[in-house]
């Protein structure tokens, strides 16, 4: 990837994985501006850069290389990106000859059909936990969980120290809501687990809610 094809490359990178603006990394590595590129064009600005993503959330490679950006960025390079992201936040496919790639989760724009799978009684993790800044807890407690500008609240399986657990929240969490499952199972909300194993919810009656009351307890990172 050419340097002048870097530096364009960020101007469609600013708004990050959460679509809220954010500051240019200088220290970002080609790979990983590429990578939150397609993180911000699979997840939240394809529709708006004009590109046109399938039901299953995926375009084909040789659509997304005729985005103006990537023009002189390589299927290999794509492929190395997915294959090398920590979170495993891509999946990369061929289907009739023709190679695919999507974002598995984390999108606020509508997906018709998601490559989810609807947890059931038997297939229900132990543990269902969602990271956030202790600094948001007064509003949570009071409000709920909320999905915000996302299409599902994320969760992971334990916590990022914890054997087994790639993605589902940041590292940079400092508090831990853990979900009561029973209660909320029991009153109807829906849990689904994406390609890379978060745990999403849309919340109560998919109002992207989950009321404070379905928090089984709360921990704080480093308290005594």
């Amino acid at each position: 990837m050419s340097s002048s094809n870097q530096t364009n490359t960020t101007s469609d990178i600013k708004r990050g994985d959460t679509g809220r603006p954010r500051g240019k990394n200088v220290n970002d590595t080609p790979e990983v501006r590429l990578s939150k590129l397609l993180s911000y064009l699979l997840r939240h600005g394809a529709e708006d850069k004009g590109l046109k993503l399938r039901d299953d959330g995926s375009i084909s490679i040789s659509d997304l290389l005729r985005y103006q950006k990537l023009k002189s960025t390589t299927f290999a390079q794509i492929q190395q990106v997915v294959e090398t992201n920590n979170k495993k936040r891509f999946t990369l496919y061929e289907e009739n000859e023709q190679w695919y790639i999507r974002a598995v989760q984390g999108h606020s724009i509508k997906i018709k059909e998601p490559p989810l799978v609807k947890f059931t009684k038997e297939t229900m993790p132990s543990c269902i936990v969602h990271g956030t800044m202790r600094s948001k807890m007064p509003l949570i407690q009071e409000t709920g969980l909320n999905r915000m500008t996302r299409t599902h609240i994320h969760f992971a399986k334990g916590l990022p120290s914890d054997a087994g657990i790639i993605s589902g929240m940041r590292n940079t969490a400092d508090a831990y809501i853990y979900i009561d499952i029973a209660r909320a199972v029991s009153d109807g909300i829906e849990f689904y687990e994406s390609e890379n194993g978060v745990t999403l919810s849309k919340g109560l009656n998919d109002s992207g809610i989950i009321p404070a009351k379905y928090f089984e307890r709360i921990e704080y990172k480093n308290s005594q």
